[in-house]
């Protein structure tokens, strides 16, 4: 039996609980409660603890899904996520105040994983705000040294999320070309 597991993280908003709803084979597992900080001006529920979801690939082969809590004040479960994953899916809402911020605060929490393991970077609600493009952010992370996918995504797309999925574990990228 092989189990992997992968962590969706990113900031309030981002589409987290989303995506691993659109992608799970079985009910997700939320901590989903009411905001109680600034938070509830963005949403009306956040997660406190963890979103958990699962991909059965075939036979005994699983993707556990593991969506960490977007607030940076439950930012030690990001950690605590992370051991023994193989991969992380960053989503970044592209609506939000400063996703170059947003972008950042996670790039450097993760960093030490990411150059341990694959990253790939999923741009969301880029229906509502169209800058910065993804060259944009492709550029910012270039500049960081980080060669990351990155791709313009719906969180309630399965198909969408299933690719940021797929790059993930085939550490393939075409906007990545030189």
């Amino acid at each position: 039996m092989s189990q992997h597991k992968i962590i969706f993280s990113g900031p309030v908003g981002a589409g987290k609980t989303t995506a691993i709803t659109s992608l799970s084979d079985t009910p997700p597992v939320s901590t989903e409660q009411l905001a109680s900080d600034e938070t509830r001006l963005v949403k009306a529920t956040t997660t406190v603890a963890m979103d958990y979801g699962v991909i059965r690939l075939g036979g005994e082969e699983r993707i556990h899904l593991y969506g960490t809590p977007g607030q940076e004040r439950f930012d030690f479960m990001w950690e605590i996520l992370s051991q023994g994953a193989i991969g992380l899916v960053l989503l970044i809402s592209n609506a939000r105040p400063d996703p170059y911020a947003d972008l950042h605060l996670f790039m450097n929490a993760y960093r030490p994983f990411a150059e341990q393991n694959r990253l790939v970077v999923g741009v969301t609600q880029m229906d509502l705000e169209t800058k910065p493009s993804l060259n944009d952010y492709r550029r910012r992370l270039l500049a960081d040294g980080l060669h990351t996918p990155v791709f313009e995504v719906d969180a309630r797309r399965r198909q969408d999320i299933s690719v940021l999925v797929q790059v993930l574990l085939l550490g393939q990228d075409p906007g990545m070309e030189n």
